[in-house]
């Protein structure tokens, strides 16, 4: 593997997502976890998933844009949404799985759908879930 550009560090203390904390070495991210109503907990504070899904969903719009710079396309606005969705195992465990919902305005379906294509096979977190878990993506164009 090559040398790291960048290299995100961060900790986490107490009783994990059950109501735990999570800090990055800047400080810049201090959080309470909490398990989600959905899973038999409180609720009430951001868990993992939400987590994931916040920087999944800001990387690969960051890619799509660098894309779309690099192949002059124009759009007039944006967006990605990252659904990271848990699910129990067989064997008692947990897995993951996501969606990506891209949404323009200002361009064509097939502009559209090959920036996304582009942009899901650069995108770091797009690379890591690849053939880990299941990933759909789709895009709309208003």
């Amino acid at each position: 593997m090559s040398d790291s550009l960048y290299t995100a560090i961060a900790t986490s203390t107490g009783d994990g997502r059950a109501g735990g904390r999570t800090t990055s070495d800047d400080g810049l991210i201090d959080l309470t976890l909490a398990i989600p109503g959905e899973m038999g907990g409180p609720g009430g504070a951001t868990n993992p998933e939400q987590l994931f899904a916040a920087g999944w969903a800001a990387c690969f719009h960051s890619a799509l844009k660098a894309v779309a710079a690099g192949q002059k396309i124009t759009f007039t606005d944006s967006a990605v949404v990252a659904e990271v969705s848990v699910h129990p195992t067989e064997q008692g465990g947990f897995s993951l799985g996501a969606a990506l919902h891209v949404e323009f305005r200002g361009i064509d379906q097939d502009s559209a759908d090959s920036l996304v294509a582009a942009a899901h096979a650069v995108c770091p977190y797009s690379n890591a879930t690849r053939g880990n878990i299941p990933v759909t993506v789709d895009t709309t164009v208003a």
